[in-house]
């Protein structure tokens, strides 16, 4: 009951101290605007710690975060192996071979409309396939390691990133095409002064949805085939092996990694499109 009550005494704190640096005169700084979910997240772990240890919940079934903390920093080789398996080797090689192929396709698709109207509906279909489904075959056809994974990241984040790039190339309106059209610009020149500044936030919205699709294909690849490395390696034999806080410490690091990509794509696009509304303050 102490843990318990300790687990209500910091919930109730750390919300006091929250919800004061969000009403207060400021609240829009940028310390603040850090602190808040600083705090919050803070407050989650304690309060996990704090009920896990009063409540005796089973290691086998939530391990405490002290616990995982432990664990990743005994395993840190481990994890980082696994890290450069999955993300390095993996989630990256086949975000970026995905991006590429899913921009230069959306310019085709953008300049011959007959592959607008029969590219798209077989992207919608193969976009909606099941990774459970397609990532065994690919495994399969490109070999247990890291190039299968690969692959299977490409399927992920093309048709996201094409079907946002192709939107984008269309957001520009008939009365600017036209005024290129009297500057007598040719469709290369369209292309790169007018329509893909108009499209990359398009563009990089398809980019930062990829980013999280890229990791967690890379991670469900690796339960049907890879070699003995790898987050989703790792997490397969950990759970049979009841190892939970080895399971969570590779959660961890997957998110982490997970949330520095996301972050490092929106600190691009905020670079790149610092002139469109939403990046205005």
């Amino acid at each position: 009951m102490i843990y318990l009550a300790g687990a209500l005494l910091v919930w109730l704190a750390l919300w006091a101290v929250n919800a004061k640096l969000a009403n207060g005169p400021y609240s829009d700084s940028r310390a603040v605007s850090l602190s808040i979910p600083l705090i919050f997240g803070a407050t989650l772990l304690i309060i996990w710690e704090l009920a896990v240890r009063g409540l005796q919940v089973p290691l086998v079934i939530l391990p405490p975060p002290s616990l995982i903390a432990q664990t990743v920093a005994s395993q840190t080789a481990t994890l980082w192996a696994d890290f450069v398996q999955t993300f390095i080797k993996g989630a990256l090689s086949g975000y970026v071979i995905g991006a590429i192929a899913a921009f230069v396709t959306a310019i085709l698709v953008d300049r011959y409309d007959f592959l607008k109207r029969g590219l798209l509906p077989v992207g919608n279909f193969m976009a909606a396939l099941p990774i459970v489904g397609t990532a065994p075959i690919l495994v399969m056809w490109f070999g247990f390691d890291w190039q299968s994974k690969s692959a299977v990241v490409v399927v992920m984040v093309f048709f996201p990133i094409l079907v946002n790039t192709v939107a984008g190339l269309g957001e520009t309106t008939q009365m600017q095409r036209d005024l290129m059209r009297t500057y007598g610009a040719s469709y290369m020149q369209g292309l790169i002064k007018l329509r893909l500044p108009a499209a990359m936030p398009f563009i990089f919205n398809g980019l930062k949805i990829s980013t999280t699709l890229a990791l967690v294909g890379a991670i469900v690849a690796e339960f049907f085939g890879s070699p003995t490395l790898g987050m989703g390696f790792r997490i397969s034999t950990s759970v049979g092996q009841l190892a939970l806080d080895m399971v969570w410490a590779e959660i961890v690091v997957a998110a982490l990694a997970g949330s520095a990509f996301y972050g490092i794509i929106a600190a691009i696009e905020k670079g790149v499109t610092f002139w469109h509304p939403s990046q205005r303050t």
